[in-house]
C-alpha cells in the first residue's frame, strides 16, 4: 500500500511559479513510475508529467513542456513538480499518482492517488 500526500498549491498570478510536493509513505519504489495529473472544473483528469523512480526518465504533456519540471528525492521519498510561467489555463486540482511499471498517460493505469492540491492562476 502506498499513501501519497500533496502540498504546495495556492493562488499565483500569471507568469508566476509554484512547486508542488508529494510525500510518499512507501520506503522503496523499485520499478514504480510517479506522475502528476490535473483536473480542471468540468474537465477530465489529464496527464501532466511522469518520472521513473529509479532511472529518473521523464515525460511531459505538450501543454507544459518547457515550463514544468518533474523530479524526485529518493532519500526523502518525495516527488516534486516545479511549475514556472504559469498560465490561467493551468488552474486545476493537481494529483500525485503512482503505479508499478513504466509510465503511461492514462489515469486509469495508476494504482495510488493523493487527495489533490488546488492551483489557481489569476490573469
Amino acid at each position: 500500500q502506498v499513501q501519497l500526500v500533496e502540498s504546495g498549491g495556492g493562488l499565483v498570478q500569471a507568469g508566476g511559479s509554484l512547486r508542488l510536493s508529494c510525500a510518499a509513505s512507501r520506503r522503496t519504489f523499485g520499478t514504480y513510475t510517479m506522475a502528476w495529473f490535473r483536473q480542471a472544473p468540468g474537465k477530465e483528469r489529464e496527464f501532466v508529467a511522469h518520472i521513473s523512480w529509479i532511472a529518473g526518465n521523464t515525460d511531459y504533456a505538450d501543454s507544459v513542456k518547457g515550463r514544468f519540471s518533474i523530479s524526485r528525492d529518493m532519500a526523502k521519498n518525495t516527488l516534486y513538480l516545479q511549475m514556472n510561467n504559469l498560465k490561467p489555463e493551468d488552474t486545476a486540482v493537481y494529483y500525485c499518482a503512482a503505479r508499478s511499471g513504466g509510465g503511461i498517460y492514462l489515469s486509469s493505469g495508476y494504482d495510488y492517488w493523493g487527495q489533490g492540491t488546488q492551483v489557481t492562476v489569476s490573469s
